[in-house]
């Protein structure tokens, strides 16, 4: 295998590098949702440990995480949490429920409830970035091949915790979250304000704990028209990019269905854009921009493709993107329950071998 170029700074990891258009010796890998329930190792773990259990102990947290980078031989491990933390601490409670997903016991309509929601209890979150201090510690040391693994914590963007925390949970036309996205009694402008001063401090323990970047996931922003993200969305989730990327570490920004968005997601100065599937990688990177990284982005059910496929996917991938600093190999969205893992550590394979 390559080795790590000659004037790769001690301690950067390829993944980083890619994320910040630099040269690496091949391209990173990692995956979206890589430690899941296709993994047997973590459902022997969910045996014993509900989701939320384990996104609040660290010690089971970091276990996972570390599992799923060491069996798949990816780049990256994101620690394993959850987008939905953070409402605890701000006043809504939820709960996971078979078959429905989260669930937010009292969503916010009002005004009056947003004016209560709290921002002065994101220590309350510390078992996130006390997880990751364990994950970086252990991936501390030099790989075989001479790299460090990357280590990636992350947060939900403003307009996805805000449907959900308005929702109620998952929507199929976010009626009641556009309804005060549209109003004029302030509600929206202040919850968004609310939203990215915890995600940033929330971000920063991260960072302090060791995370070298920061994936911000706006998994709902594809419900949005272009005029309705850059009117609503697009300067909070510009200010909490910008404001993390103050903390010295680059920002991934990713949403699901968001091609129409691309052009506008670039205003947001995030270092990487992630990619759906839906996109071919170089259409994708020409909308993005020249000054953009692009994450992605291969189909996450092709994983269940016959081999000749699957490879054949991959390399289109990797053709598209042509060699071109700043690509990261990663899925157009998350593992789902029932992927063969040996199919996920192949891909890996086919991405090293494509680097030497």
């Amino acid at each position: 295998m390559s080795q790590v170029p000659q004037d790769q700074a001690p301690g950067t990891s390829r993944f980083v590098r890619a994320c910040l258009r630099q040269p690496v010796d091949r391209t990173p890998v990692w995956f979206l949702r890589q430690a899941g329930r296709y993994m047997p190792e973590y459902m022997a773990v969910r045996k014993n440990h509900s989701l939320l259990d384990i996104c609040r102990t660290p010690d089971i947290a970091a276990e996972v995480t570390i599992t799923a980078a060491e069996i798949l031989g990816v780049d990256a491990a994101i620690i394993f949490a959850d987008l939905l933390l953070p409402l605890t601490p701000m006043g809504l409670d939820f709960e996971f429920v078979n078959g429905e997903g989260p669930v937010v016991h009292h969503p916010i309509r009002t005004l009056e409830q947003v004016q209560a929601l709290r921002t002065d209890r994101v220590d309350d979150l510390q078992y996130v970035s006390q997880a990751i201090e364990k994950v970086a510690k252990h991936f501390a040391a030099p790989r075989p091949d001479g790299d460090t693994l990357g280590i990636i914590g992350f947060c939900g963007a403003p307009f996805t915790l805000a449907s959900y925390m308005i929702e109620g949970g998952g929507s199929r036309n976010y009626i009641e979250a556009k309804k005060i996205m549209y109003s004029t009694d302030g509600a929206w402008p202040l919850l968004m304000e609310k939203l990215v001063n915890l995600l940033v401090d929330y971000a920063a323990q991260q960072v302090a704990a060791g995370a070298d970047v920061i994936q911000v996931f706006d998994s709902w922003a594809g419900a949005l028209s272009v005029a309705d993200y850059r009117q609503f969305c697009l300067a909070p989730t510009t200010e909490l990019i910008q404001r993390i990327k103050t903390l010295g570490v680059p920002v991934i920004y990713f949403g699901v269905d968001t091609a129409s968005l691309l052009t506008t997601f670039r205003e947001t100065t995030a270092d990487v854009l992630g990619l759906d599937w839906r996109i071919p990688l170089d259409e994708g990177w020409r909308l993005a921009g020249p000054g953009c990284a692009i994450q992605g982005n291969l189909d996450p059910i092709t994983l269940f493709a016959p081999e000749p496929v699957l490879e054949a996917r991959v390399k289109e991938i990797l053709t598209l993107a042509n060699g071109r600093p700043g690509h990261i190999f990663n899925l157009g969205h998350g593992i789902v329950p029932g992927t063969p893992v040996d199919n996920v550590k192949q891909v890996v394979e086919w991405v090293r071998q494509s680097g030497s």
